[in-house]
């Protein structure tokens, strides 16, 4: 396709620049959307009100938020996120329990959603690293889906009939339930920091140490690999955000993602902005950087420096060439990329839990009043327990006949 070389400089109407852009979703049938509630109530009353919701991405996408969190104020049923849903919900809200990833869950998790008698998922999105590789054991007999456009009990699915219009009218609906819902029990979902003898910063201590970094209003990024799984172990605090790419697993991603959050967080008067990133991911994006410090926005970047490709390493190659990279001087970056005399930015490098510790302690540190980047010291074959075994079921599903091609053994 070819197009003028005079084409930007025509001129146009702005008339239509004056009429906002609707955010509503086209209207549910009336008739349908009625058939339905009637549907889902039944459900719940067969079930006698031993539900548990399941949130998912698609609750964030869709602007259906607003709804769902006065649905589970009103009704009480117990809720639990997937990785992609992770914070739709306030992760202090009283009901809720913690991440669902199938059969790597927390065991107490895993239990409570897979007993449940029913299960209303709400905004799903089920890809590999979303699912634990699709190990969900939730039988369909069992299970209610709200989506944008759609509606899905147990086997029968209802085009048209989208959640953030009836999420309202299914509250209203399964409001009598509060009582019995409240009942069910709800392990608070906490993750203490670990005592652990050595002073090498490992995974397990790492996120729940830096979870108590957190303030509301954050606005935090992960990259794919050790990042987006090790978040996914901590709580987060009320009106929090996460940014993550779980669907794609994109590396390098969440660079160019925190340059756009951050500059949305400066514009709507959120919080901080934080970005965990692996040293192999941010050398390709790297340089994004030099724009932030160019715009005048004030992250927080943590790189992982772990020698490579962890994620890699555990799906396919623990000691192949291919998951090394070269090693930078991560604190000099910001000077070659815009900040020579370090005026606009701080960098750092932690090596031990203490001297985390102290710079997580460090107000100046913590109020974030210039470009911050900290380098911290990681094992190569550390990494998050739900990380692992996501590679091993990912590492056996790509897998390969070695007998038939010798190159597949590592």
């Amino acid at each position: 396709m070819s197009l003028p070389t005079d084409l930007v400089s025509a001129k146009i109407s702005t008339e239509r620049l004056r009429t906002p852009l609707s955010r509503s979703p086209p209207h549910n049938d009336p008739q349908i959307e009625s058939f339905v509630l009637d549907l889902i109530q039944k459900q719940f009353e067969e079930a006698d009100g031993d539900a548990v919701v399941l949130v998912d991405a698609c609750t964030i996408r869709h602007d259906s938020k607003g709804e769902l969190k006065e649905f589970l104020q009103m009704t009480k049923f117990p809720v639990y996120s997937t990785p992609m849903g992770k914070t739709a919900i306030d992760e202090n809200f009283e009901r809720y329990g913690g991440i669902y990833l199938g059969s790597i869950s927390r065991p107490e998790i895993k239990d409570k959603v897979e007993s449940a008698k029913l299960v209303l998922s709400v905004g799903a999105l089920r890809s590999d690293f979303n699912t634990g590789n699709f190990s969900y054991n939730i039988p369909v007999k069992r299970t209610i889906e709200l989506h944008s456009d759609h509606t899905k009990v147990q086997y029968a699915a209802f085009q048209g009939i989208g959640m953030k219009q009836l999420i309202p009218k299914l509250t209203d609906r399964l409001k009598p339930f509060h009582v019995t819902a409240s009942k069910i029990s709800v392990a608070k979902f906490l993750s203490p920091v670990p005592k652990e003898k050595l002073e090498t910063i490992s995974h397990t201590f790492f996120w729940p140490r830096v979870s108590e970094f957190f303030r509301p209003k954050d606005v935090i990024v992960t990259e794919t690999g050790t990042a987006n799984f090790g978040i996914l172990d901590v709580p987060l605090p009320e009106r929090s955000v996460l940014v993550s790419q779980i669907l794609w697993g994109s590396i390098g991603w969440s660079v160019g993602s925190l340059l756009g959050a951050a500059l949305a967080a400066r514009e709507s008067g959120r919080g901080r902005s934080i970005l965990f990133v692996g040293d192999g991911s941010l050398q390709l994006t790297v340089q994004e950087l030099s724009v932030m410090l160019r715009v005048g926005v004030k992250p927080i970047i943590f790189v992982l420096n772990n020698k490579g490709y962890t994620i890699e390493r555990y799906i396919h190659g623990k000691t192949r060439k291919y998951n090394d990279i070269s090693n930078w001087t991560w604190t000099s970056l910001l000077k070659v990329l815009g900040d020579p005399e370090e005026k606009l930015s701080k960098s750092y490098t932690v090596s031990t839990k203490d001297e985390l510790s102290k710079l997580l302690n460090d107000t100046d540190f913590a109020n974030a009043n210039k470009m911050q980047l900290v380098e911290v010291m990681m094992d190569k074959m550390d990494a998050p327990k739900s990380l692992i075994l996501q590679a091993e079921m990912s590492g056996k599903a790509n897998a390969y006949d070695s007998t038939s091609n010798p190159a597949a053994i590592v």
